[in-house]
């Protein structure tokens, strides 16, 4: 085991890159290219630390792993406590992975203010990576609500002719739920006297009257930060106004922020409640699947088009952790990963064109595959991983997430396969759009294939698309102590509920 603290390394080395890009100074064609590959070097650092989480975990224990735990304020009981388990560790991954991706993707397109961009884009890592680490209730909000920060200057100074509006209506969106679940992180500390996670969720249960409202909080925060229908208006703004890499790490890993609070807190820690809850769970998912999926194809706006296909696909996340079965929640997590990586490289494949014909509507493309056959066919993988095809990571986790729905109600399992038959739809009607027929756009004649650059972006994207599809393995051997564990406790604390007027509720019992 390493006994150097690589929790707070990897979380604080993009801070420290950050705090070393705000001292550059020079002309600013100098600053805008020396921050830029600090900003690079620095997350490519990070990341291959971040493989040190990979290689030196053990997949046979459930207990977190890499801890570190200093007393921060005494007085309140807080602590500055770290840790990873089979499920944590895969979004550590996600997030270092991701960064460096958006750095690279944007070199050329940012040309204002590269410098505070860069730092943006540090500090958000920092935060992302911190906030899947925490084992302590405030440093985890602190973590939590502070991503809301640099996204919101992202969106707000390098989006579209709305990012103003989109910003704030992203900020306020999120803000407003998160307040309710601070009220709830006080109410546990007033009932448990502690804030300390691993403890709240091995040696204390909340009280069945309790559970309802705390439960309700946590979801009014983590929701909409999925988000879940029909809290999900700000996502599609938030997309079409981002720059692509504020896109990439909005879906990659921010809309997976709700999802991991659903596993870590409202399963395990309010398991009546969760119980209680799951067919309204149910019925906002599968809302989220099958409506969402034909706004999707209603849309003329590729950025809108993707952003409305992502609360499709983060419902069959949701309905799949409340299954609360083996192959429901790995489904979900896997589903979560996927979604990571296929969803930031389709608003990467809109981001290719939009850099070349400053517009993304569909009606403006046809015929690319005629200029364009490499990118045709990046975009083809991308868009048949959202399909869910077999041989694809889109696949493995909507194909596990069906199982476990199956286990608990056929009707639920069904309904949530017809998003399979919907993203098919919408995905390759937007393919066919863009890619095949003839090129009758004048414009578009002179259209240039992807760079060099744009294809180390893609490249390690792809491995994982096609990895993932083809042998899963190594990702769901990581979280499956941990999902057992997560499951058992959550099956122990409703038998040990049973005859509660939670548990009466649906049961009759």
């Amino acid at each position: 085991m390493i006994s150097a603290p690589l929790l707070s390394i990897i979380t604080f080395l993009p801070l420290l890159g950050a705090g070393f890009i705000l001292m550059i100074r020079g002309e600013e064609h100098d600053v805008a290219r020396n921050a830029r590959y600090v900003a690079l070097w620095t997350s490519l650092i990070t990341f291959v630390l971040s493989l040190l989480l990979w290689t030196n975990f053990d997949r046979t224990t459930a207990d977190f792993q890499f801890e570190e735990k200093v007393v921060w304020i005494k007085a309140l009981g807080i602590n500055y406590h770290m840790g990873v388990d089979g499920i944590s560790v895969l979004f550590v991954l996600l997030s270092t992975l991701l960064t460096p991706i958006c750095i690279l993707s944007a070199w050329d397109a940012v040309k204002v203010r590269v410098k505070e961009y860069m730092i943006a884009f540090l500090v958000l890592e920092t935060l992302m990576v911190g906030m899947f680490c925490a084992l302590d209730f405030v440093v985890f909000y602190i973590f939590f609500e502070g991503v809301l920060i640099p996204m919101f200057l992202i969106i707000g100074i390098w989006g579209g002719p709305r990012r103003v509006y989109s910003a704030f209506k992203f900020f306020l969106y999120t803000l407003t739920g998160s307040v309710l679940m601070l009220l709830a992180i006080l109410a546990l500390y007033f009932q448990t006297g502690t804030l300390d996670i691993p403890e709240l969720l091995t040696q204390h249960r909340v009280p069945p009257e309790w559970q309802v409202w705390l439960w309700l909080a946590f979801f009014a925060s983590f929701a909409v930060k999925v988000p879940m229908w029909p809290v999900h208006t700000w996502l599609p703004d938030a997309h079409v106004e981002a720059p692509t890499a504020g896109s990439v790490i909005l879906a990659g890993v921010l809309l997976k922020m709700g999802a991991y609070g659903f596993l870590r807190f409202s399963v395990p820690m309010l398991p009546e409640a969760s119980a209680f809850f799951t067919p309204f769970v149910f019925a906002l998912s599968i809302i989220a699947i099958i409506y969402t999926s034909l706004v999707a194809l209603a849309q003329e706006d590729m950025k809108k088009l993707i952003a409305y296909s992502s609360v499709a696909h983060m419902g069959f996340v949701t309905l799949g952790i409340f299954t609360v079965n083996q192959q429901g929640i790995e489904g979900a997590i896997y589903q979560m990963l996927s979604h990571g990586v296929v969803s930031a490289a389709l608003f990467l494949v809109v981001g290719v064109i939009y850099d070349r014909m400053h517009t993304r509507e569909i009606s403006r493309y046809d015929g690319l595959v005629s200029r364009m056959p490499r990118y045709a066919f990046v975009f083809m993988v991308f868009m048949l991983a959202s399909v869910g095809l077999p041989g694809t990571s889109g696949f493995v986790g909507e194909f596990l997430v069906i199982v476990g729905a199956f286990q608990v109600n056929t009707w639920v399992a069904l309904l949530t396969a017809t998003g399979m038959v919907l993203g098919a739809a919408y995905m390759l009607y937007l393919y066919r759009r863009v890619v095949f027929g003839v090129m009758t756009k004048a414009d578009l004649k002179a259209i240039l294939d992807m760079n060099w650059r744009e294809k180390l972006v893609f490249a390690p994207l792809l491995i994982l698309v096609i990895w993932m599809g083809i042998y899963p393995p190594p990702f769901l051997d990581i979280m499956s102590v941990s999902v057992t564990n997560l499951i058992q406790n959550y099956d122990a604390a409703l038998a040990s509920a049973e005859g509660s007027h939670l548990t009466a509720f649906w049961t009759g019992k």
